[in-house]
């Protein structure tokens, strides 16, 4: 595929994710992981899940992974497109829709719409979750391991860290 039209299909890419992406990037990671390892056939389970683990580790915001795989895809001039479609359709958005909704004032449907989108971010998340999930576990153990922590962050009040701790040495004293 030539460059230029690879980074134009970076470009729609993740334009169209960033537009439906209530709540942040990783709500629509299901469809990302679907369109950049299924569709398009840019990297495998594996590469995504390690982009994906380094973007979330890094200091900084949720769209990092974007950039990370717009730079795996098509070197700094990728990371660029997709980082500038991550950002930008939704900036433009929420301005429009922010003068929109100050001209609206109060208007009942508005505090109902908002209402209504929260459930909606939630499953996004729960989805996301279950995608990188299924993509990063590979046997039984890694399986349990993720079941183990998920179940310990909804169920405890405790720091999110120490599930991955825990899991990290866990997996560390498995073998790997």
């Amino acid at each position: 595929m030539k460059d230029e039209h690879l980074l134009w299909r970076i470009a729609t890419t993740f334009a169209s994710l960033s537009l439906v992406s209530v709540g942040g990037l990783p709500a629509v990671l299901p469809e990302m992981h679907r369109q950049i390892v299924n569709v398009l056939g840019w990297m495998d389970d594996t590469t995504f899940t390690s982009l994906f683990a380094i973007a979330q580790a890094a200091p900084g915001p949720n769209m990092l992974v974007s950039s990370l795989i717009g730079w795996k895809v098509s070197g700094f001039a990728g990371m660029g497109i997709a980082t500038a479609a991550v950002i930008l359709p939704p900036a433009v958005l929420a301005l429009v829709v922010g003068r929109i909704l100050k001209d609206l004032g109060d208007a009942p449907w508005i505090g109902l719409a908002k209402e209504g989108l929260t459930p909606v971010a939630i499953g996004f998340f729960l989805a996301g979750g279950f995608v990188m999930s299924r993509a990063a576990n590979h046997n039984w153990t890694a399986e349990a391991i993720t079941a183990a922590s998920a179940l310990f962050v909804f169920l405890t009040d405790q720091n999110p860290f120490w599930a991955l701790a825990g899991a990290a040495a866990l997996r560390l004293a498995l073998g790997g």
